[in-house]
């Protein structure tokens, strides 16, 4: 039954966020106002007009018991008097007649009921009474042996006259507060439809929107700051698979030429030398566009031991007789993919190892980030083309990255990465006099 429930509500309630949202401001408002005014028309409202309706019939039984005790003037004028004065009440005691009929009784009867109560409680004659005809008096008729008593009383005497007051003010404070929250959930959805439109556009392979930018809560700004890295990642590997694309068949068009030439000049005696170290370089590049392609994506994150890694680089620089130190700050556990962060490390390390005479290697854990420096003695960089060393099959005349089977994309694999792990690779003169690579990824 309550999951017949649940699925009809579902059917029915609203499906876009905004008016969501209102319904989660306005139904507790609504809830909390009707419990307020429940519990103020049962206790409040009811519990005053008792008491006051009780004061003003126990004042009418003292005029009563007055005027059966004491003798009075013909005209009953200190009997008058003294309830107007001290009681505010309007007497005026009429010669015996028929009491009237009943009156037609109002939408809300509580001061009929309440006044009937008393009178029949503490006075128990007959009695006739009037809260319909003027609005701001209450007429009371008493039967007494030889005359009838006529009582005007004020309204606000028997009767709690603030209850439309607190309806008014709860309403309005309802309805202000409502208007408030209206134009702030405004404000608050309105960059969360920005960010979908932008998701939407981009999805369809349309520009972002232009006016687009991180704004609204610090959920929705931290939302639409991921929407926008994730965008560039995507151009940036779009682009990097394209530029890949188009080395392959320039270096495989280069290579096959090259065979082309080799086999018109041999004629029928081939050397095989030359053909073999074209097949060994083709091989290489065809693992380097490979490993660049498939970029380690499919690797689970597990906890890599950064100690383990620098022994293992330390073991590589005494085979190739390079000096190698390292340092590491805190915690050597990280959460990566191991495979791919190691290959990132060791492609740079390997890099400097190449170029250079010494390395030095620091990992440091800094504000929710491990930043990993690597140093070398070398040559360096320009620092015109430190960027530029980082796109798929970029050679420099003189750059650290070519070695003589590359194929150019050994930084560009490491920056892949390094921004799949959320970081990103930059290039510096190191303080050793060579280059320093900063690897930056979230801890």
């Amino acid at each position: 039954m309550l999951r017949r429930f649940s699925d009809w509500l579902a059917l029915r309630m609203p499906k876009r966020l905004y008016a969501r949202s209102l319904i989660i401001i306005i139904a507790p408002m609504v809830l909390l106002q009707s419990v307020i005014a429940f519990v103020f028309m049962e206790r409040h409202w009811q519990m005053v007009t008792e008491r006051l309706s009780t004061a003003v019939v126990r004042d009418i039984s003292a005029i009563i018991d007055i005027l059966e005790t004491y003798p009075q003037e013909p005209d009953y004028a200190n009997i008058i008097r003294i309830a107007q004065q001290r009681l505010d009440l309007n007497v005026s005691v009429l010669p015996s007649a028929p009491l009237p009929p009943p009156g037609p009784k109002p939408f809300f009867s509580i001061l009929d009921y309440f006044l009937n109560e008393e009178i029949t409680r503490q006075i128990n004659r007959p009695f006739w009474i009037d809260t319909v005809g003027d609005s701001d008096l209450v007429e009371i008729r008493i039967q007494l042996e030889d005359k009838v008593l006529r009582v005007f009383a004020k309204r606000s005497q028997a009767y709690a006259s603030n209850t439309l007051i607190f309806l008014t003010w709860m309403i309005g404070t309802a309805l202000v507060l409502l208007t408030i929250a209206i134009a702030f959930l405004r404000n608050q959805i309105k960059p969360i439809q920005q960010l979908s439109e932008a998701a939407e556009s981009f999805g369809k392979g349309q520009p972002m929107p232009a006016d687009f930018y991180p704004h609204g809560a610090e959920e929705v700004r931290k939302a639409g700051i991921a929407f926008i890295q994730m965008r560039e990642r995507i151009e940036r590997q779009i682009e990097q698979r394209t530029a890949m694309l188009s080395g392959v068949s320039h270096d495989l068009r280069t290579i096959l030429t090259r065979f082309k030439l080799q086999l018109a000049i041999a004629g029928t005696k081939i050397d095989t030398v030359p053909l073999n170290q074209d097949i060994t370089d083709m091989q290489n590049m065809l693992e380097g566009y490979l490993a660049f392609a498939r970029g380690e994506g499919s690797e689970e994150q597990d906890v890599l031991d950064m100690q383990i890694l620098f022994r293992k680089l330390e073991e590589e620089a005494k085979l190739r007789d390079r000096g190698f130190s390292s340092e590491m700050h805190g915690s050597s556990q990280i959460q990566v993919r191991p495979n791919a962060f190691t290959r990132l490390v060791s492609n740079l390390v390997g890099n400097a190892f190449r170029y250079a005479q010494s390395v030095h290697l620091t990992a440091t854990h800094k504000d929710d980030w491990l930043i990993i420096t690597v140093d070398d003695d070398g040559a360096g960089i320009p620092e015109d083309k430190r960027e530029e060393v980082f796109k798929p099959f970029v050679r420099l005349d003189e750059a650290r990255n070519q070695d003589a089977g590359g194929t150019g994309l050994g930084l560009a694999i490491a920056r892949d990465i390094a921004r799949n792990h959320g970081g990103d690779i930059t290039l510096e003169s190191s303080p050793t006099g060579g280059l320093r690579a900063i690897i930056s990824i979230p801890a």
